[in-house]
């Protein structure tokens, strides 16, 4: 396949957007996910790819899904915990899911709340 022909690899671009939104350099980002500094630099610049575990690494130092980190969705602010609870939602009775809804709003208006001081 030639070079044109390829799919473009949203890795490195969406590594580097969720590191520098974490406010992170590459070597704080390596310590966190327990990998070289150098790494960081060849799978940001596209030079390498990271293993499942090292993806799953930097996934978890970033706080960001793998499905993120791969382009497969575009919100960065999806936490890997949201997916668990979306899993299991479809298997809870119509009003089990709306109290489900109700806790989870009560819980959000609460940070909501902590976050802007009051």
């Amino acid at each position: 396949m030639s070079q044109s022909n390829r799919p473009s690899d949203p890795f490195p671009g969406r590594l580097r957007a969720a590191r520098e939104l974490r406010e992170l350099n590459q070597g704080e980002l390596a310590k966190k996910a327990g990998l070289q500094p150098s790494w960081i630099s060849h799978f940001e610049t596209g030079a390498r790819k990271p293993s499942f575990d090292n993806l799953l690494r930097l996934a978890n130092a970033l706080k960001v899904t793998t499905d993120y980190l791969l382009g497969r969705v575009d919100d960065v602010a999806a936490y890997a915990g949201a997916n668990k609870l979306h899993r299991h939602i479809e298997l809870m009775s119509d009003s089990d899911r709306e109290l489900t809804e109700q806790f989870v709003k009560m819980l959000t208006d609460k940070a909501n709340k902590a976050n802007s001081g009051g």
